[in-house]
């Protein structure tokens, strides 16, 4: 090991002494550094609006003067994601899905307000998190750091050299994977420091650290491999390269579109089309004479044994609201759930294919400890679909119970009925707080944990073919 040690520092000092190396580390440090810096701060402002809009929003909801409460259902209220602690580091899906909702009645509403629509005019590098730096650009950097660190060796007829000499191949490969291992690590602190500063706890940290360390590893593997079986550094960087652009662009992008052909989702007009057509079996909420409410009425009168509606003790119109919304809900629910349904089987398509890229694997990982994966966003869904649910049901229970028949339908004749059409505003304190957080750790590191297995994997992998290569070093013919 003592031999390894040396061999690195004086591949280190190597480094030191060639421009183009020393610029290429600095300069992917300082990109780092920005990106990290940059998308921590925006993020950071993003979370503080959002939580004082999403407290405005209650508040404004809940300080409405007397009205009637229909006209509640209609007015509405928002909800605000709030970004997670890593999504300042990784923001995932959060870019494309909106981050609000306007909640009201009769209706489900998409998120809006998408950060990547306000970052188009910026160009691609809009959204170079600090992520995707880390996924897509650091293997490049250590590509050209480390293509050469045995090839070199190789070519100058220096390997020979250093193994009469009493060094092994294998401490060779060693000490050269340990100091390719050490840009790697020096590549890391900006990535520890800004998953420091995020405070999203010391499980969720680790496991992130860990994953973009693995994958790091596997990548200074592969480079030294690489080296290990080329006989000239030239073919090395080829080789590499061409594996950079395979494993982080070509492939990605292949089975995205793959995913798509195979498990195709339905435009929004043909889903809304649907939708149109099976509401039509429930009926107008805001008609009470609609032919859909006839077994409505029939059931209430005789609950009470009455022959009116006029003589109900609740308000029919009411009651009819209240039916109506939920036979509504359950049909908007069922053409929500089949489309997420169908957004997670194609982010399972791909997650199936994470052992043919450490890429896929580190993407979709860290997407999920970071809490901003498509599941979590669905989640969000569904929790904004069960606060709208809830506080529009609650404006018709007292629609229902806290408002005459009577006055309900002639609130129209002149001012003072309309002020009987009227409850009072603490009705309003139907709504109640709304705070989206991310799954607990023990869930997200469960989620992982494949993941997690299949970059151990990629590592030893890429360790079994890098210590053969090594093994080959003395055999080689130089001519």
């Amino acid at each position: 090991m003592r031999i390894a040690i040396s061999i690195a520092g004086q591949e280190w000092r190597y480094w030191s002494r060639t421009k183009l190396a020393g610029a290429v580390a600095l300069s992917a440090l300082l990109l780092v550094c920005i990106s990290v810096y940059a998308t921590s701060s925006q993020v950071s402002k993003e979370r503080d609006t959002r939580e004082s809009l999403q407290i405005e929003a209650q508040d404004t909801f809940r300080d409405q003067p007397a009205r009637h409460p229909h006209r509640m259902v209609h007015y509405g209220h928002y909800v605000f994601r709030t970004p997670t602690a890593l999504a300042s580091l990784d923001p995932g899906v959060d870019p494309f899905t909106g981050t609000v909702m306007f909640l009201e009645g009769h209706r489900q509403n998409s998120a809006t307000f998408s950060p990547s629509y306000d970052g188009a005019q910026a160009g691609p590098f809009s959204r170079l998190s600090p992520a995707l730096v880390y996924q897509l650009l650091a293997p490049l950097i250590l590509i050209v750091m480390g293509f050469g660190v045995i090839s070199r060796e190789r070519e100058a007829n220096t390997d020979r050299i250093l193994v009469s000499s009493g060094i092994s191949p294998i401490s060779m490969w060693l000490g050269k994977t340990m100091a390719l291992l050490g840009i790697a690590i020096l590549l890391l602190i900006p990535l520890l420091l800004g998953t420091v500063s995020a405070r999203a706890g010391f499980v969720v940290s680790l496991t992130f650290i860990a994953l973009y360390f693995l994958y790091f590893v596997a990548w200074v593997l592969v480079i030294t491999a690489v080296s290990s079986w080329s006989q000239r550094s030239s073919v090395s960087l080829l080789i590499l390269l061409g594996a950079w652009l395979f494993f982080c662009a070509l492939l990605p992008r292949v089975i995205v579109s793959a995913s798509n052909t195979a498990i195709p989702n339905n435009s929004q007009i043909e889903t809304d089309m649907d939708v149109i057509f099976a509401m039509r079996s429930v009926g107008d909420g805001h008609n009470a004479n609609d032919p859909a409410f006839s077994r409505l009425r029939a059931n209430l009168l005789e609950e009470y044994g009455v022959s009116r509606v006029e003589d109900l003790p609740v308000n029919f119109r009411g009651m009819v609201a209240q039916t109506s919304e939920a036979e509504l809900t359950q049909i908007l629910n069922e053409y929500a759930e089949k489309r997420m349904a169908n957004h997670h089987k194609q982010t399972q398509f791909v997650k199936s294919f994470e052992f043919l890229s450490p890429f896929i694997t580190l993407q979709s990982a860290s997407m999920i400890v970071a809490g901003t994966d498509g599941k979590t966003h669905h989640r969000f869904l569904r929790e904004a679909e069960a606060l709208r649910f809830e506080f529009v049901q609650g404006l018709n229970e007292a629609h229902a119970h806290k408002m005459s028949y009577d006055n309900d339908i002639n609130r129209s004749k002149d001012s003072e009925s309309n002020l009987r059409a009227r409850v009072s505003p603490d009705n309003w304190r139907v709504l109640n707080d709304f705070h989206f957080h991310a799954d607990s750790a023990s869930m997200r590191l469960e989620r992982v944990s494949s993941s997690l297995g299949i970059m151990v994997i990629w590592v030893l992998a890429f360790t079994i073919v890098g210590f053969v290569g090594a093994r080959r070093l003395p055999e080689i013919d130089h001519g």
